[in-house]
């Protein structure tokens, strides 16, 4: 019998599907192994470029480590090649195949030092495939306006207590004493010897004992700012003149409503004033004997519309003295004078410019030429510094980021405090106050209660019973009040407690050689009010100096592609 065609045609699509079954199941094989291959692939490229990534993060670190352990490694100027193809050890100490890596590192960014000494260091690791990774760390040294309290040394007869609190980064190259009264130490806290009487201490933070020691500034350091203020034009020749707590020099900040709004916090509106005498007493207001105001040059009242000074009064200096509107003030105070007076007979505001800005001389027509500017609209070439060869005496209200530096003792004549409350966080002023001697609140008619006839109470000649100072001190020596174990205990008030010239209210930091004392437990000198103000670490004072330390910045991935150091360090430092 003969076949059915539709059997034969069975038989053939049968084969035919047989045949394509067979071509997917090929294809899906096929496709499998190219999957797994292309998996094997991207995992050896993933595994050496992890490699490679944590060669060149490492290089980072480890070179950071080095040049806080050999500042010499660290360049001036341009880069310095630190690695150069050199081989890539593990965490073993043993050698990486295949991995080779250059290290470069130096300043980049703003190199002026006027904001902070800020640097990057580059890392290039690559393997025998030709492929490569380029990372770059920033890294910028640490300011000695981080801390609310620096001392190298710490004396036997001083420590912590009373409920001292610290509200800032603390550190001492000695050991850190404390007193069983207790004191609170609201910030990090780090001693490069041990913690003495740390169960009296309450430390939010807790605290490092056996830190790195940080070796203190130095008088090249302080040098190195009076070619800033020379450029600057706010160099101040003084001189030594006159005893402990005096000067013949003095600056005062002071903020002037240039714009015609009502206010002094505008961004020009900083301006300091100079003034000089051969009368160190009369510049620092200095009592003209230890128990009377008789004969004194700066103290007096308003009497009949004029302002009259004891020493003007003669015999009848008592009516000045003891008036309810009886003040004191610095040598050259305009309140002397009824009005700015360029020259008084004992002294003189020194001239800036006799050509001042249109808009300094309608703001402050009778003393525009004396005004110094400390911002740049008005003065071009300011580099934020102020230096004085001597000694001085400083007051007033600081509008701007200034640093002042000193040969000699700066001494704290009257209240310096910022245009802006430094607790707004704005970071619009910032003082550091940097001596190669010590920084010394006067013992004067301002600072201190005094009597006005021997045998009479004391009495306060200043605006406020307490003193206030804006800024980072930072003082080669010591941090002192002037003759703080003597003077009055009971004429003034510290908040709720009787103490001798009231309290100290310091917004800021401290950064001394060795710890100074500002008062006594018998209620003589100042007492303690000290708090930290986060904008000196934030933005530190200009040309600040810094401890030498690195820290970490920022990180980033470089593109590898074309890649050149020197062309690359040529955008880094525009």
């Amino acid at each position: 019998m003969k076949p059915s065609t539709y059997l034969r045609d069975e038989r053939g699509i049968a084969l035919v599907v047989v045949l394509f079954m067979a071509l997917i199941v090929g294809a899906i094989s096929a496709g499998a192994t190219l999957v797994s291959s292309n998996a094997r692939l991207i995992n050896r490229y993933t595994d050496a470029q992890s490699a490679l990534q944590a060669a060149a993060d490492a290089g980072l670190e480890e070179t950071r480590s080095k040049i806080n352990g050999n500042p010499a490694l660290y360049p001036d100027s341009l880069y310095s090649t630190l690695e150069n193809g050199a081989a890539v050890y593990d965490a073993d100490g043993q050698i990486v195949p295949g991995l080779k890596r250059w290290i470069y590192v130096g300043p980049s960014g703003v190199t002026t030092g006027q904001y902070g000494v800020f640097g990057s260091v580059v890392s290039v690791v690559e393997d025998q495939a030709g492929n490569r990774v380029v990372r770059r760390e920033e890294i910028v040294q640490e300011s000695f306006a981080k801390y609310a309290y620096f001392t190298d040394v710490e004396p036997s007869y001083i420590a912590f207590g009373g409920g001292d609190q610290i509200t800032g980064p603390v550190h001492t190259n000695d050991y850190l004493k404390i007193y069983s009264s207790g004191a609170t130490f609201l910030g990090p806290v780090e001693t490069a010897k041990t913690v003495q009487g740390g169960q009296y201490g309450t430390f939010a933070q807790g605290y490092t004992e056996n830190a790195p020691y940080i070796p203190m500034p130095n008088t090249a350091d302080l040098n190195k700012l009076r070619a800033q203020a020379q450029a600057g034009g706010t160099y101040v020749l003084g001189n030594s003149n006159g005893s402990t707590g005096d000067a013949t020099t003095r600056i005062e900040f002071v903020a002037i409503d240039i714009d015609g709004d009502g206010q002094t916090n505008g961004p020009d509106e900083g301006f300091m004033m100079v003034y000089q005498s051969t009368n160190a007493d009369y510049v620092t207001a200095d009592r003209p004997s230890s128990n009377s105001l008789s004969g004194s040059r700066n103290c007096g009242a308003v009497l009949s519309g004029t302002f009259q000074t004891a020493q003007s009064l003669g015999g009848s200096y008592m009516t000045a003295v003891t008036a309810p509107n009886a003040r004191c003030y610095l040598g050259g105070a305009s309140e002397l004078f009824g009005g700015f007076q360029p020259t008084d007979g004992q002294g003189a505001w020194l001239v800036y410019t006799t050509s001042p800005d249109p808009a300094v001389a309608a703001a402050a027509p009778a003393r525009a030429n004396y005004l110094y500017p400390i911002t740049r609209r008005f003065n071009p070439a300011f580099k934020g510094v102020v230096f004085v060869d001597g000694k001085v005496v400083i007051s007033g209200q600081l509008r701007g980021q200034v640093t002042l530096a000193a040969t000699d003792d700066i001494i704290i004549g009257d209240d310096i405090t910022y245009v802006t409350n430094p607790g707004a966080g704005t970071c619009n002023d910032v003082l550091g106050i940097f001596s190669g001697d010590d920084v010394i609140i006067a013992d004067n008619t301002i600072n201190a209660p005094a009597r006005p006839k021997s045998g009479w109470n004391h009495r306060t000649y200043d605006d406020t019973k307490d003193e206030f100072i804006h800024g980072v001190v930072l003082a080669l020596d010591i941090f002192t009040v002037e003759n703080y174990s003597s003077g009055s205990t009971n004429d003034e008030w510290c908040e709720t407690r009787v103490w001798g010239r009231g309290c100290l209210y310091l917004t800021g930091g401290i950064i001394q050689r060795t710890r100074g004392a500002v008062g006594t437990g018998a209620g003589t000198g100042s007492l303690k009010r000290y708090s930290y103000d986060q904008c000196a670490f934030s933005t530190p004072p200009p040309y600040f100096p810094t401890t030498g330390h690195f820290a970490r910045g920022r990180y980033y991935e470089v593109d590898p592609n074309g890649f050149n150091v020197s062309a690359y360090w040529s955008f880094l430092t525009p």
